[in-house]
């Protein structure tokens, strides 16, 4: 048995402790309850029909590019002012979008869409050209003609017999599809979120669909808690990044190139992104790896620039008994003229783990506490967990009843899952309305003299003894009035809750 091993049935060994106890038999019964929510909410798979873009068929001009229609599905190319090409098969707009910061960039208006050799179409812009072919293939080059990214022709699997091509775009379920790309033979990649093996991305499949280990992990588990659908591809021609632009299971497959020390025979690098539903859009940002994160930053947003506090030596752990605990832990920074900005409660200064709350009996004067510490230039930090406890009396979740906001399934029930406090609800984030219930509840924290907020357990997490420890897949959203369940909500839940 080699160490991997021996982890695994340590990990079995305490799940089936876990069981044995109270929250255990809940996570039990909390993943039978998915799994039969699952079973009526979910449609069944039956027959499924492949498809593919066929034959060229023309093309249509649009600011920043056009649209090239073929026998059985169409391709929206659009070059915006920054640089950035957003590619959209099957009538897929950018928008509606959780990822793009404010409106759709606009198009840049010099680009043009002429005819290309071999019947296909092409968009030539300052800073980059965009090529497809009279079956569907796309090269992303630079203006000198270097391809730097060549997309072969989609595949879709359709239920048989559906009325042509879906609208994943605009709340459908949409189909099942593949995508095929080659990079240079010396193309490193990097990105798709938090992953266990490093910010470089080695040969190997990645999923994503943020999922909570379980407090730890190894260097080949996956996926973790943070998983996007970004790369960024890394070559002596050229750097790029490549945003697919949806929110549902899927799995990215990397293969490295290999080149062919001069012989001319180098073998491209591969890329094969498969996803479960949802829009097949893509955007595309070419240049120096500088441009091409700052043009990153200008399509989805740059990170909030922080307090300058919240820059500092921070401790957070589990298991401050009371406040006079929290005092012995800053005063012994201060002993040793050690650095500190931050000190974070987790749930244990909660009642019975109930968010929004404060044991009176282990921090009988929370505020004055905060202010004491901030005296010393230390700021409380407090842990605020989506999952509220489902009890009467609980005002938290007599709130959010009270104003409808708690994630449903399909038979319009809301959905119970199990997490540290007990059974418990979910906001939905996808709705402006939970939005709004769930910001005005802030006011009690900054009340009890916190400075800030740690958001956790937002993959969303469920517990269950079997199966995903999320909600259920058939659970539904809001999704900002359009409607759907929790495949296409689940990677897109904690952007709500931030």
């Amino acid at each position: 048995m080699d160490a991997r091993d021996l982890v695994r049935s340590e990990k079995l060994v305490r799940s089936v402790k876990v069981v044995c106890t109270a929250r255990g038999l809940r996570s039990l019964r909390s993943a039978w309850r998915r799994r039969r929510a699952d079973a009526v909410g979910l449609p069944r798979r039956g027959t499924e029909l492949a498809r593919v873009p066929g034959e060229v068929q023309g093309a249509e001009p649009e600011p920043g590019g056009g649209v090239v229609r073929f026998a059985r599905s169409s391709l929206r190319v659009r070059v915006t002012a920054g640089g950035a090409v957003f590619c959209g098969w099957d009538g897929v707009e950018p928008e509606p979008s959780y990822a793009l910061d404010g409106p759709c960039p606009e198009a840049d208006e010099r680009a043009e869409l002429e005819p290309d050799t071999g019947g296909g179409w092409r968009v030539v812009s300052e800073r980059v050209t965009v090529t497809v072919s009279r079956n569907g293939t796309v090269e992303v080059r630079t203006p000198g003609g270097v391809v730097l990214r060549r997309d072969l022709p989609p595949r879709w699997w359709e239920p048989a017999g559906a009325p042509g091509p879906a609208e994943p775009g605009l709340g459908g379920e949409g189909a099942r599809w593949l995508q095929r790309s080659e990079v240079a033979a010396d193309a490193r990649f990097f990105g798709l979120g938090g992953r266990a093996s490093g910010p470089r991305l080695r040969d190997g499949v990645y999923r994503l669909w943020n999922t909570d280990p379980g407090g730890s992990f190894e260097p080949g588990d996956d996926p973790l808690y943070l998983t996007m659908p970004v790369q960024l591809v890394v070559a002596d021609a050229g750097t790029h990044l490549v945003f697919h632009d949806n929110s549902w299971d899927g799995t990215v497959t990397l293969r490295e190139g290999e080149e062919g020390a001069g012989s001319g025979h180098d073998r491209p690098g591969g890329c094969r992104t498969r996803m479960e539903g949802g829009p097949l859009r893509y955007w595309v940002i070419v240049g120096t790896p500088a441009r091409v994160l700052h043009g990153w930053t200008a399509l989805t947003g740059a990170p909030a620039v922080p307090p300058r506090w919240a820059l500092g030596h921070h401790h957070a752990r589990w298991g401050f008994r009371d406040a006079e605990e929290v005092r012995r832990v800053a005063a012994g920074y201060r002993e040793r003229e050690l650095p500190l900005s931050a000190l974070h409660l987790d749930i244990d200064h909660f009642v019975g783990h109930r968010v929004f709350t404060v044991d009176g009996a282990r921090f009988p004067d929370l505020p004055g506490l905060a202010a004491e510490l901030l005296e010393d230039g230390v700021r409380l930090v407090s842990i605020v967990d989506p999952a509220v406890k489902a009890e009467p009396g609980n005002a938290v979740y007599e709130g959010g009843a009270a104003e409808d906001v708690f994630v449903r399934d399909a038979r319009g029930r809301e959905v119970r899952g199990v997490v540290w406090a007990g059974e418990s609800v979910f906001p939905d984030f996808t709705d402006p309305r939970a939005r709004k219930w769930w910001g005005g509840l802030y006011a009690e924290r900054l009340a009890q003299g916190f400075s800030g907020v740690w958001h956790d357990m937002n993959e969303p997490v469920s517990f269950a003894a079997f199966g995903e420890t999320t909600l259920p897949r058939s659970a539904r959203h809001a999704l900002e009035g359009r409607g759907g369940d929790h495949r296409e909500a689940h990677k897109v839940y904690g952007v709500g809750l931030a």
